[in-house]
């Protein structure tokens, strides 16, 4: 009983962690098309401040420890060869969350290292890699 908890703690902080990374490269792209200073940058830098602080930091660290929890609980999933591709997922979905949050900082500074078309770009990426961890977790293809 205490597993299927877990696992279920875990699919909802993988969803607020999935809705806070299709919506944070947005702000960003929005604070892009103003000028630090300009009401829509500071509006922008604001709200993405607080998705990060609220949902995204907090989602991310929760997810980890719960899917390390589950797999703690249930070693026999590390056998199977769709979970390594499933972590191996993970993993990218995470550096992506850092690359995006380092972005973001750049942003907020003014010292964007990044364009609003790469950014519209890499935004579709984490639907992307949630696509790949969801066949491997619930078709198993190997």
């Amino acid at each position: 009983m205490l597993y299927l908890w877990v696992k279920a703690l875990h699919v909802i902080f993988v969803i607020a962690l999935m809705g806070g990374l299709l919506v944070y490269p947005r702000y960003k792209i929005h604070q892009l098309s103003s000028k630090p200073g300009d009401e829509l940058f500071e509006t922008m830098k604001d709200a993405s401040n607080r998705l990060r602080k609220i949902i995204l930091n907090p989602s991310i660290i929760l997810v980890w420890i719960l899917g390390i929890t589950m797999l703690v609980m249930n070693q026999s999933l590390l056998s199977q060869p769709w979970m390594h591709v499933k972590l191996l997922l993970v993993l990218i979905l995470s550096g992506l969350h850092g690359y995006f949050i380092g972005v973001g900082k750049k942003i907020d500074r003014g010292t964007p290292n990044v364009t609003a078309k790469r950014l519209r770009m890499m935004n579709e990426v984490p639907f992307l890699l949630m696509i790949g961890i969801v066949i491997m977790v619930i078709v198993r293809p190997f």
